[in-house]
Parts: C-alpha cells; structure tokens; sequence
C-alpha cells in the first residue's frame, strides 16, 4: 500500500491532518506525521521527516503532502537522504491528504495515482 506523511511546522496541525486522512482512509491506511522542529516548536526536521517516510513505506513508495517553504526543501533532504520512491505533491496539504489515504486505500492505487489525487485538490473550490 502506498504510504502517506504528512508534514508541517507544527506538529499538532500534522497529527490531526493525520487523524482526519486517516478516517477517510480507513484502518489500513499507513498515515504519518512529521510536524514541528525537534524541540517540538514551530518548523520542520529533516530527521523527522525520514524517519517518517520509513515507517509509512512497505515498499510501494510513499507521497509527502507539505505545508509550507522549509517543509519542502527539508523533505526534498530526506528524500535525499532515504531509499524510498517518494513523491511530494503539489497540492494543499489537508484536502490534499484527504484525497490521497482514500486512493491510496484502493487495490490498485500506485504511487502515481496516489499522488495525482493529492493534486487533483488544488483546484477545489469551497464557495461558488
């Protein structure tokens, strides 16, 4: 199953972005959070995010949603710095999680298709 993290500078915006992928996901889904700097303040740790991307690969590779600047450039490190096939969507990081655990809870998802449905969201509108 593809893998889903989800990072951000804080980490409790990131474990429930988490929470919330994870119900639409369903019980299967393998979701982790990488928020906050190490200290647990505000930012993003390259450490963290590896280690992330670890836990949610079984091999079928894994798609990062970010939130903002460093969080990219710091993901892009530990893609660096790991042997998982990655990919970081381009898309809004909720409703961009949202719909990549529910394609990513489907039998035939692929890292692919998991993260066009990340940024199938970019174009979502919430009011008419």
């Amino acid at each position: 199953m593809v893998g889903l993290v989800v990072v951000s500078h804080s980490e409790k915006a990131a474990e429930g972005i988490c929470e919330i992928a994870a119900q639409m996901g369903g019980d299967d889904a393998r979701i982790e959070a990488a928020g906050g700097d190490p200290d647990g303040e505000i930012g993003t740790s390259v450490d963290r995010i590896e280690a992330a991307i670890d836990d949610a690969d079984d091999g079928d590779g894994v798609v990062v949603l970010v939130d903002l600047g460093s969080a990219v450039m710091n993901t892009e490190l530990a893609v660096e710095m790991g042997d998982a096939n990655v990919r970081i969507a381009d898309a809004p990081i909720l409703e961009g999680a949202l719909n990549a655990a529910v394609e990513a809870s489907g039998s035939k998802a692929t890292l692919d298709s998991v993260a066009e449905s990340a940024e199938e969201a970019r174009d979502y509108r919430k009011l008419n």
